[in-house]
């Protein structure tokens, strides 16, 4: 909020006041505060939260004589938000709420300025009514301008079918690339990616799918996890949207006979969301999968990221150790490498010399040197990480051990006296160790520099948002005793001894009828009830008894068998434990977390 004159300030403190935010006392004892800082006292009151953006919002506004309305969590219908266009919207920062007789119902940021409300009136060609309401109410309505995908691609749909057939001939002329850019730039085919793109990056979406039908182009996006449709365009619109995005890549738009990858950045609102692009034949044409990485809103904290107990104390023991190699296994989009960037975060300072290799850089950090693989140049994981050797790092982070050779020069690298980080595609934690013999690694290699090994699956998390809790039924029950029967606590007394282990403050008792369990609410903004993603983990330290059997080669089954008898929870009991403290659900740990791993 701007600084204000001094006798609007007065009044909206003397609301606070009145409507009980603070005490006279509190205010005064802020005021000196601020003083002191030789602060502004309402800018001091936001800045140290000691008031609500929409507390003070609410002040204003009634200070102001001006009415007000909270828009935090507030969905507009598509057909209302149209009646102001997007783009004076957001240059006023005003949003429409809906109509009052003949009047159109506003909310502006700064509801007191009487030349932007005439020329929005002016802009509309009807009279408003304004309200006041907070920056962040407001932005909660701006993000809404892209739902409606169809709607907004419209005039593509209608003007596309000439330009893409354009776009054929120029291809078909061969190394015209320069014409198709022109005219692909220069078609709406341009504002139908970018609406896309934003859509996506809006609905926290990792990845974009447009998938070539026989009669049809189909847009589907993940969205914590989990793919759905979006859209389908017309047939027609496809050759100039897959050229449009090879182009933005830097790929050969003659080509349709082989896959492509690329890259390229785009910038939605204030930040930057790099994408990375793979296009590749498919039987009626080209699918494109493009991939978001926007990582603006990611914790790196251990604990957020859905670590607890037993497993965050083995972790933070292997990270500790000067030397050896601490693994992560799952499958891609599993969050692997988010894993090692915590895992980096944890540890960096500036008395340690930290280098990455991978592919690609996901988390651009400041105060490492990170290397992005580049094999058009020679520049594999193998080749990279013998450079990296030469640069005197004391912990080297390898992207993905893909082949026997990195396998080879990871293990080398640990046993000369680095701190190695890696990640491997394995369905759980126990897996890794005969995936490395497989790759030629000697066991007593293996057992003499690995620490630690994670196992992990991402599941949705039920949205705080209209989160209810409801009793288990006989199914639920029945699957909980069966996955947690030996983990549970027989009675409260037992739950002090294992409490610290696994990581939660209260459990239920192992023997009852039914268990609490929560669920979500299904709305636009949180589909299925779920917002966000946390983590399943299975964390195995390898002790002196895990060594014993990669010396013997075991089995994988036989070393999980182990670790569990050492008190590794496996990522279905975690999910399970996860669920019963409102975290999840059943059904999505079911969903990603096999049976037998329990």
């Amino acid at each position: 909020m701007s600084v204000l004159a001094a006798d609007s300030q007065d009044k909206i403190l003397d609301e606070l006041v009145k409507q009980e935010v603070l005490t006279r006392a509190e205010l005064d004892k802020h005021k000196a505060a601020a003083k002191n800082d030789s602060k502004n006292i309402i800018a001091y009151l936001e800045e140290e939260n000691v008031v609500a953006e929409e507390q003070l919002t609410h002040a204003h506004a009634e200070a102001a004589g001006l009415p007000y309305v909270n828009l935090s969590e507030t969905v507009i219908d598509p057909t209302t938000l149209h009646l102001l266009p997007q783009e004076v919207a957001e240059r006023f920062m005003a949003v429409p709420l809906g109509t009052m007789g003949n009047r159109l119902v506003v909310a502006m940021l700064d509801a007191n300025n009487v030349q932007a409300a005439d020329f929005l009136s002016q802009k509309i060609g009807q009279p408003i009514k304004v309200y006041m309401a907070s920056e962040s109410g407001i932005h909660n309505v701006l993000s809404q301008y892209t739902t409606n995908l169809e709607r907004d691609l419209g005039g593509v749909m209608a003007k596309e079918p000439d330009e893409g057939k354009e776009g054929e001939k120029a291809k078909g002329a061969g190394g015209r690339g320069k014409d198709i850019k022109t005219i692909v730039q220069d078609s709406p085919i341009s504002k139908a990616l970018n609406t896309i793109l934003e859509y996506a990056a809006k609905t926290r979406a990792s990845d974009i799918h447009i998938e070539p039908l026989e009669d049809a182009l189909k847009i589907r996006t993940r969205i914590d996890g989990v793919m759905r449709e979006i859209m389908r365009l017309p047939k027609s619109v496809e050759p100039a949207l897959v050229s449009r995005v090879k182009i933005l890549s830097n790929l050969k738009i003659d080509e349709h006979r082989a896959p492509q990858d690329g890259q390229f950045t785009v910038k939605v609102g204030d930040n930057e969301i790099d994408l990375r692009i793979a296009i590749s034949p498919v039987v009626w044409g080209e699918q494109v999968v493009i991939r978001l990485l926007d990582k603006s809103g990611t914790s790196l904290k251990l604990e957020a990221m859905g670590y607890a107990g037993r497993a965050l104390r083995a972790i933070r023991k292997g990270i500790k150790q000067p030397n050896g190699m601490v693994l992560t296994s799952g499958p891609t989009g599993s969050g692997k490498s988010t894993s090692l960037y915590a895992l980096i975060q944890e540890i960096m300072s500036d008395e340690i010399n930290i280098v990455t290799l991978e592919d690609p850089v996901e988390y651009k950090m400041q105060g490492i040197n990170q290397i992005q693989v580049n094999p058009e140049v020679g520049l594999s994981f193998s080749s990279g990480l013998r450079s990296i050797l030469r640069q005197d790092p004391d912990v080297v982070m390898v992207g993905e051990i893909r082949d026997a050779e990195t396998a080879n020069l990871a293990v080398q690298a640990a046993l000369t006296g680095h701190l190695v980080f890696a990640t491997l595609h394995t369905n759980s934690a126990a897996g890794v160790l005969p995936r490395l013999l497989d790759m030629g690694v000697e066991p007593f290699l293996i057992a003499s520099t690995v620490n630690t090994v994670i196992g992990q699956r991402l599941v949705r998390r039920i949205a705080d948002e209209g989160k209810e809790s409801y009793e288990s039924g006989k199914v639920e029950t029945t699957s909980i005793k069966e996955t947690l029967g030996d983990i549970l606590p027989k009675d409260k007394t037992k739950f002090e001894e294992i409490k610290d282990d696994l990581g939660y403050d209260d459990l239920p008792l192992a023997d009852q009828n039914a268990y609490t369990l929560y669920k979500g609410e299904d709305t636009k903004k949180t589909p299925g009830g779920y917002k966000g993603r946390v983590g399943l983990y299975e964390v195995m330290d390898v002790d002196e008894s895990i060594e014993e059997l990669i010396l013997k080669r075991a089995a994988s089954s036989e070393i999980q068998k182990k670790a569990q008898k050492n008190g590794m929870l496996t990522m279905r009991e975690d999910g399970y434990l996860k669920a019963l403290n409102g975290l999840t659900t059943l059904d999505e740990v079911n969903r990603v977390a096999a049976i037998d791993s329990a």
